[in-house]
């Protein structure tokens, strides 16, 4: 038997090429989810009792947030690594570019994504007011603290997992088990905006994730996601921490009457011209521009 030359994916990345989640599947990694963040939960409780209260809390979610994806992405790669010797996979990170070039999406990744963030907030604008001990633990992931700790949490630790988890996973499953593009990136959406757990993150989360997923079928490309995800946490990372902001509760405060209006609408014409710019992207097949691996050996 001949091996075959695999495409190359990034080494990690590549633990899961062979492992295409199906429906059920994605139940399956929602509940190892769920024990991870217990079992990351308990690892903060510790840190809380060795290192009190505010310390423990702070330097415990360092830990337990990755730690929370440890049980998923075990199962995945197990998964995989079985499936690779008699299934063909899909590589999680692609670069299908091509008519507009990697530095031209990269580009209109960014801009679409603070589009669609200012966007959003008119949506949240008109939402219940969020609890006030919500709101005080989302402010202490970005004001509170240590700055550095908080971008590794939310800059860093997000995007990564998160897209790994969302796009990688269960977008990349929706579409490798034939799930219609709109329909899977929906589903996968509604996924990314589940594990939020609130609805004053989840609103936001599922515009972006549609957008995200857009981006993600027609590019195949986990690290221009990546991007996007880093995007929209860094912009409100850094924005919490100016201090003209920092009891900004929506951008009508800031920009009140018509100017708010103005750019927001400016926003929306944005996005659909990157939209349209990205549908130039030509489709691979309609599992979208995913690049396929082959199974390690012919027959």
């Amino acid at each position: 038997m001949a091996g075959k030359t695999k495409p190359r994916n990034y080494g990690f990345l590549e633990k899961f090429n062979y492992y295409i989640p199906g429906v059920a599947d994605i139940f399956i990694l929602l509940a190892l989810l769920l024990a991870g963040s217990l079992l990351g939960n308990l690892v903060t409780l510790g840190f809380a009792a060795v290192l009190g209260q505010e310390a423990g809390m702070e330097y415990g979610m360092l830990v337990a947030y990755p730690l929370m994806f440890i049980p998923p992405m075990m199962y995945a790669s197990i998964k995989s690594r079985n499936n690779s010797y008699v299934k063909p996979g899909l590589l999680l990170d692609s670069s299908h570019f091509s008519p507009l070039g990697g530095a031209l999406c990269a580009l209109f990744a960014i801009l679409s994504t603070l589009g669609a963030a200012f966007c959003s907030d008119a949506i949240l604008s008109v939402m219940p007011e969020m609890p006030q001990w919500l709101e005080e633990t989302l402010r202490n992931m970005t004001e509170g603290g240590n700055f550095l700790i908080n971008f590794l949490m939310v800059s860093i630790f997000a995007p990564f997992f998160e897209e790994w988890l969302c796009r990688g996973m269960v977008l990349r499953g929706l579409l490798g088990n034939k799930v219609k593009p709109a329909w899977a990136i929906v589903i996968s959406a509604l996924f990314f905006a589940l594990i939020h757990l609130n609805p004053w993150q989840a609103v936001p989360a599922f515009l972006l994730g549609c957008l995200f997923g857009y981006v993600y079928y027609k590019t195949g490309s986990l690290k221009l996601t990546m991007l996007m995800h880093f995007t929209n946490n860094t912009f409100s990372l850094v924005m919490s921490n100016v201090d003209a902001f920092k009891d900004v509760e929506s951008w009508l405060d800031v920009l009140p009457g018509p100017r708010y209006w103005v750019i927001f609408t400016a926003c929306i014409l944005m996005i659909v011209l990157i939209i349209r710019a990205y549908a130039r992207i030509p489709l691979a097949g309609e599992k979208g521009n995913m690049d396929p691996v082959n199974a390690l050996f012919d027959e």
